[in-house]
């Protein structure tokens, strides 16, 4: 599906990027402690940060797969994994789309906890915590992914169609 099929967009600021990580820091807390963070890359390294500092964590790992360009989400490809089999691991990520980035990450390490700041209804299975679900049909524009810049009303771009 690319960008250009979604009906919705949903813009992310860097602070409402920072509040949600707090918030899901916060849902974490109680379920620790986690012996480590692991990050999947690129999306989970900015909500990974902060949460490894509200939960004290200092040992981070990388996962680093491949599956998003920014117009597509293609076939997932492992470019480094994690050893072992996730028992007291935290895994983070920004978000959980279709859940084929997830289940990868699952399959690898089944017995981690797996949180998102966000996710789809085709993902949220996957994961263990998240703080916002959107529709499969919305298209969430992250702060690396974006400038400011000036927008139409939803009226006048209704009205464009």
């Amino acid at each position: 599906m690319s960008e250009s099929t979604f009906k919705r967009h949903y813009p992310i600021s860097w602070d409402q990027l920072h509040r949600d990580s707090r918030a899901l820091a916060w849902r974490l807390l109680d379920l620790g402690p986690f012996r480590r963070l692991v990050v999947i890359t690129r999306g989970g390294l900015v909500p990974a940060a902060v949460v490894a500092r509200e939960l004290g964590l200092h040992l981070i790992e990388t996962f680093c797969i491949s599956s998003y360009d920014w117009q597509n989400q293609g076939q997932a490809t492992i470019l480094k994994p994690v050893d072992g089999d996730g028992q007291g691991d935290l895994i983070i990520d920004d978000l959980v789309d279709t859940g084929k980035t997830a289940q990868v990450v699952r399959n690898h390490l089944p017995k981690a906890h797996f949180a998102t700041i966000y996710a789809k209804p085709a993902g949220r299975p996957l994961v263990d915590t998240f703080i916002t679900e959107v529709s499969q049909d919305t298209w969430i524009l992250f702060p690396w992914d974006s400038e400011e810049q000036y927008v139409k009303p939803l009226s006048e771009r209704q009205a464009d169609k």
